[in-house]
């Protein structure tokens, strides 16, 4: 197990298809990658930098996200995300994060995750099922 701690780097990566565009995702009318599917590589490349640094049992919820798409990326073009761990406030996870195609920029974020303890998080979220039950 690694050890949290500012400087943790992470990296993903996806090739764009018709299954990631803004037309197929419903947030735009054209075959170019869908600011959606941006974010979620973002969020991606940071949970995965620190999954095996925040223990057995648990692991990282997205909180916030604070994305600027600058550039389109066609169809078949590959988008590569850089994310570093810049800062770590008790349970909270900060992350500075780039996207890029064979171009150049494509993105940037600042993302905040949360460690929770899987378990309970879930036991916590099933409990609304009977909530809504009950409304």
């Amino acid at each position: 197990m690694k050890e949290l701690r500012e400087g943790i780097k992470g990296s993903a990566f996806v090739t764009v298809t018709e299954a990631n565009t803004a037309k197929t995702m419903g947030s735009g009318t054209l075959d170019v990658f869908a600011t959606p599917a941006l974010v979620a590589l973002m969020e991606r490349a940071a949970m995965e930098s620190v999954l095996d640094a925040v223990g057995e049992g648990n692991g990282t919820v997205g909180t916030r996200m604070e994305a600027d798409h600058v550039s389109a990326t066609p169809m078949g073009m590959e988008v590569t995300c850089e994310s570093e761990l810049v800062r770590v406030e008790g349970r909270k996870l900060t992350f500075h994060i780039v996207a890029s195609d064979a171009c150049g920029k494509v993105g940037e974020a600042v993302h905040e995750r949360v460690i929770i303890a899987e378990g309970r998080f879930m036991e916590k979220a099933a409990g609304k099922l009977d909530v809504a039950a009950r409304i």
